[in-house]
C-alpha cells in the first residue's frame, strides 16, 4: 500500500518473502530404506524442517467424484489418509489421501501411525508403482475449517492439487486433494516428450 503525505508517496519497506517451490515428481518416487519422506526432504534441502500431523485414517465413504476416479461404484469404501503438513511447525497444507480397498485394505495405510517412506515406499513394497499421473490445480477460497487449519486471514485464498496415480495395471491407485496455502507457493511442472 502506497500513503502520500501530500507531496510525496511513502512506500513502506517491504519484507522479504520467502517462496516455495515444489516439484511434484519427487513425491511419486519410492524411497530407499532409511530414507526421510518426501516432505522431509524437500524442507530440509531448503534448511526448514517439514513434517506433518497424521489427523485420521480408516475407511470412509469419498465424495463421488473421487469415488468415480477410483473406480468405485457410489457409496462405496475407500481407505482415507487425512494429513496435516508442517514447515518449520506452521499448517501450509491439508492432504486427504483416497485408496481403493483392493490396493489399501489391511495395509498400514488403513491405520493411524506412520508409514516409513512415505505411502508410495509403502505402495511400491506391495506391487504398486505409479506408472501415470493426472495432476489438476485450482484456486479458491478456503472453507472456514480449512481456514482454521491453515490458519489463513480473511481473504487469503488456497491452491487446491488434485491428484490422480495409475499402477503398470492402469488402474486407480490413489487420489490426493492437497489443499495448500497460495501465499508464496509455485509448483514447477517438467514433462519429458518423447
Amino acid at each position: 500500500m502506497v500513503r502520500t503525505d501530500g507531496r510525496n508517496a511513502i512506500v513502506p519497506e517491504q519484507t522479504p518473502r520467502q517462496t516455495w517451490e515444489s516439484d511434484s515428481a519427487r513425491y511419486l518416487t519410492p524411497r530407499g530404506r532409511g530414507k526421510p519422506d518426501a516432505w522431509a526432504e524437500e524442507a530440509g534441502e531448503s534448511r526448514r524442517r517439514g513434517g506433518q500431523r497424521l489427523l485420521s485414517a480408516g475407511t470412509v465413504v469419498p465424495p463421488d467424484a473421487i469415488a468415480r476416479a477410483l473406480g468405485l461404484e457410489a457409496g462405496g469404501q475407500a481407505v482415507s489418509r487425512r494429513r496435516l503438513i508442517l514447515l518449520d511447525d506452521v499448517p501450509v497444507e491439508l492432504a486427504d489421501s483416497y485408496y481403493p480397498p483392493r490396493v489399501a485394505a489391511g495395509t498400514a495405510l488403513a491405520e493411524p501411525r506412520k508409514v516409513p517412506g512415505g505411502a508410495v515406499t509403502l505402495l511400491a513394497e506391495l506391487g504398486h508403482v505409479a506408472t501415470r499421473v493426472e495432476e489438476t490445480v485450482t484456486a479458491r477460497m478456503p472453507t472456514e475449517e480449512e481456514r482454521e487449519a491453515l490458519r489463513l486471514g480473511g481473504h487469503e485464498p488456497v491452491l487446491v492439487l488434485s491428484r490422480l496415480i495409475l499402477g503398470g495395471d492402469g488402474l486407480p491407485m490413489e487420489f490426493c486433494v492437497m489443499t495448500m496455502t497460495a501465499r508464496d507457493r509455485t509448483l514447477r511442472y517438467r514433462m519429458r516428450l518423447d
